[in-house]
């Protein structure tokens, strides 16, 4: 394992040159960076120069660093994601610079404060949900224990979309976060590569041992791609990450002769016909042309960020033969695993590295996360796509395959069955109708490590979907359990609760999460119980502002604030949510009378511009609220809301207003889950299954601060063994009959009474694949639990601090120091 180098020395030799900036230096970027009248400048232009002022003291610290680490030729961890779900960046960056105050006191004398300014910034759109979050809490994590660190993307320009609700449907439209510009990139005009598609193999003229005999790519065409640097800080310390973005660009910007020649359109289709591929984040997979986008994509930036890997190593080392003894490539979910194909490429290729000698590297520098236990969902490619897209990729694939059932066989000599789960490719025509790569294998059998996101998951990785290979392998299989980072999650979106804490157990937290468990002696004080309560209203009614300015719904800050914010997907069960809401609606105007417990249903979250079932959840939501939000007869005591344009900054405002944290998928679907640990982080209470990371959350805080129900996963499985049959269910509640009766007849859809025959016939007639049916009661008795808790507010809150003492655990930087020395070699700071 390597040694951290001594950064000390370098970085305290800035110390004088990152002296606290005043207002004079906001005013000199106004004058001479945004070019504006400091007496008459805007919020946007005021939130600019004192980004500017930011990025001086990141940038040195940035150039300092990373000559230490050249210097060092340190071990460094690259990680390759899909998705960077940054937020905005400027509290972040003066928070770790400790220049709050002093931009406070700056934006006061332009007659701002510094919310103001920060709200006028843009969320980074580049990525969508827990998958990128996490990479971004991750990023902040690597810099803050000083682990030497670069995160890898795509510099999306239209991110995955802009959602807006018009007649309580999704609407999508492109999200230009980079229209006005962004003071946190540092375009890196030296740093680009060529990324190359189709063509033809030409094979070797003998055995792949050097470069007299290596096959050579006749690529169709290729494209450029561009870096451009985000710094990433670190706190309580001088250390900064970089996450490098790439651009696609046309290898000319135009088709001169088709524009010369007044075909204007197609001069056009030249550029687009590149650069589109860093349009949008998961473009609309439907169709044929959509597929092929999405593995251009996925190849474009893991080839680019490869090669840049590459370049660095041979710019310290000058030879490859230590490359994985200082570089550690890890594969955030399967989205950039064509990377363990590149890089036997680029080594035998376009190096030539004799192949085994490439395989064993190959395997030393790569690991992999899984993040799902659907089969359905683990990501696979037509063997027919990937000879089109990336031929040369296809044949490296193939003999790797080929090896390594060899070496299967010898562990299970004559078991077909064995051979055929482990395969690289799946033979069976299935659902597809052609042969498909397994993209999760090429991870497992590239990888030295491979693990899940939380214990529940890294148990059933090994006992379900990955068990042979376990069988084969079980020393590449750990746990990880997932984190968050709680300079964001709870010092940022949660500045109340924070001065609380800080107040308290002091504000050492922030770096050691596990010091929260200092406030469990305080729960007990009625005076901290109404200081956290009266911090827990007034980010209630924060939100509630929110709501009404983005939905045109009042609420009621008093009422529990029962919250389920996070993608729009079937096996998270929003639908069960919202029959729950039916079931409790139909109640209150059976018994008006009763001492219901008033409540508002948050839901938020954005569905897959071609997942049609997620889309009419969504519609539903919408639909159900209308008819609940205008019925006079409950007296306002239940509200449904359906928050727009779910992203970090909004959640931001939702995490720190929750009371209730709904955490309900099925039973063995959820991997782990961050959200999770976020609205318990900031004083929410989970209603959940024994699901993901709700099963640690559990026990970390104590059984009888978390409400669980539902099957557990061996029940999921034992009851669909025995032929699990929701229509039975249906027919013998007379409860889940009237809900969903009052669905599929329109009560809620008047003007198109059969708007949602389809989603109720997916419970009745279609097997009802995440049992909502069979979880329907017991949700519905932990809810009258909820109700009867919150009733008594005393014993609210003692359970609501419980839940913050208790989350120390599920600090990003422990997941990042697992992961440091567990997987990737490193040693990070204690």
């Amino acid at each position: 394992m390597n040694q951290p180098h001594p950064l000390s020395s370098t970085l305290s030799d800035l110390r004088p040159a990152l002296a606290t900036p005043t207002a004079d230096a906001v005013k000199r970027h106004l004058l001479h960076t945004v070019g504006a009248a400091p007496a008459d400048a805007s919020h946007a232009e005021i939130m600019h120069a004192v980004a500017q002022v930011a990025r001086e003291q990141l940038s040195q610290r940035w150039v300092a660093g990373d000559a230490a680490d050249r210097a060092a030729k340190v071990r460094r961890v690259n990680y390759l994601s899909m998705e960077f779900l940054m937020g905005r960046t400027l509290s972040n960056a003066l928070a770790s610079l400790d220049l709050k105050g002093e931009m406070a006191q700056a934006a006061r004398a332009h007659a701002a404060s510094l919310e103001d300014l920060t709200a006028t910034e843009a969320d980074a759109a580049l990525g969508n949900g827990g998958l990128g979050r996490l990479a971004a809490c991750f990023l902040d994590s690597m810099a803050t224990v000083e682990l030497p660190s670069f995160g890898y993307g795509i510099r999306y320009e239209f991110g995955m979309f802009k959602q807006s609700i018009q007649d309580g449907k999704q609407v999508e439209y492109p999200d230009p976060w980079l229209e006005d510009g962004t003071p946190w990139e540092f375009p890196r005009s030296s740093v680009q590569y060529r990324v190359r598609f189709g063509g033809w193999v030409e094979p070797a003229a003998g055995p792949v041992s050097g470069t007299d005999s290596r096959p050579i790519w006749r690529h169709a065409g290729e494209v450029n791609a561009k870096a451009y640097d985000m710094v990433i800080p670190g706190h309580g310390t001088a250390r900064v990450s970089t996450l490098r973005l790439w651009k696609a660009a046309a290898p000319s910007q135009i088709d001169l002769h088709a524009f010369n020649s007044g075909d204007y359109a197609r001069a056009a289709e030249f550029k687009n016909a590149f650069e589109n591929i860093s349009w949008v984040l998961y473009p609309n997979d439907s169709t044929p042309a959509g597929r092929e986008l999405r593995l251009r994509q996925e190849y474009f930036f893991t080839s680019a960020s490869i090669q840049d890997i590459l370049a660095r190593h041979m710019a310290e080392h000058g030879h490859l033969g230590n490359l994985s003894d200082k570089v550690a490539i890890h594969l955030n979910d399967t989205h950039p695993a064509i990377g363990v194909a590149e890089l036997m490429r680029l080594l035998v290729d376009e190096n030539g590295m004799a192949w085994p000698t490439a395989w064993a590297v190959t395997k030393q520098v790569f690991s992999y996360t899984n993040h799902t236990l659907m089969p359905e969902a683990l990501e696979t490619w037509a063997v027919a796509l990937l000879q089109q897209v990336l031929p040369r990729h296809l044949e490296i694939i193939f003999r790797i395959n080929a090896e390594f059932l060899i070496e299967a066989a010898a562990h299970r000599p004559g078991d077909d069955g064995f051979l055929r789960s482990l395969s690289l490719i799946d033979e069976r025509a299935g659902f597809h109708n052609e042969r498909r790569v397994r993209m999760a294998h090429l991870s497992i059998v590239g990888s030295h490590k491979i693990n899940g996101v939380s214990a529940l998951h890294s148990d059933l990785l090994v006992k379900t979907i990955f068990a042979d290979f376990a069988v084969l392998w079980p020393e590449r299989f750990t746990n990880i359990t997932n984190g968050v980072t709680p300079r964001r999650w709870l010092a940022q979106a949660n500045p109340g609760l924070a001065s609380l804490i800080d107040s308290s157990i002091g504000g050492g937290w922030r770096l050691d999460l596990t010091q929260l468990r200092g406030l469990q002696p305080h729960a007990a004080r009625d005076d901290f119980a109404l200081a956290f309560m009266a911090v827990k209203h007034a980010n209630k009614v924060r939100l509630g502002q929110h709501i009404r300015h983005s939905t045109g719904v009042e609420v009621d800050p008093t009422s529990l604030f029962d919250v389920q914010v996070k993608r729009i997907h079937e096996y998270k069960r929003q639908l069960l949510n919202v029959l729950q809401v039916v079931a409790r609606y139909q109640a209150m105007l059976a018994d008006p009378t009763a001492p219901w417990t008033p409540r508002t249903v948050i839901f938020a979250g954005k569905a897959a511009s071609s997942y049609t079932a997620a889309k009419n959840i969504i519609r539903l939501i919408h639909d159900v609220g209308q008819v609940i939000n205008n019925d006079a007869r409950i007296a306002g005591r239940l509200k449904l809301v359906f928050i727009p344009n779910y992203g970090v900054s909004v959640a931001e405002l939702i995490m720190p207003a929750a009371d209730l944290s709904e955490q309900i998928s099925t039973a063995g679907t959820e991997a782990s889950g961050t959200g999770n640990m976020k609205l318990a982080l900031n004083g929410a209470l989970t209603i959940g299954t024994d699901d993901g990371a709700n099963i640690e959350i559990r026990q970390h805080v104590g059984d009888d601060n978390i409400f669980i129900f539902g099957l557990s996963t061996q029940e999921v499985a034992d009851s669909r063994a025995a032929g699990y049959q929701p229509l039975r269910i249906y027919e013998s509640n007379a409860r889940i009959k009237a809900v969903l009766d009052a669905i599929a007849g329109g009560h809620f859809s008047a003007a198109e009474p059969g708007r949602y025959r389809e989603l109720v016939d997916s419970l009745l007639w279609r097997g009802d694949p995440y049992m909502l049916l069979a979880d329907f009661d017991s949700y519905v008795a932990a809810q009258a639990r909820v109700d009867t808790l919150y009733r008594d507010p005393a014993a609210w809150a003692v359970k609501a601090v419980a839940n913050v003492a208790g989350m120390g655990f599920f600090s990003s930087d422990r997941s990042i120091r697992e992961y440091a020395r567990v997987v990737w070699g490193l040693s990070a700071k204690p």
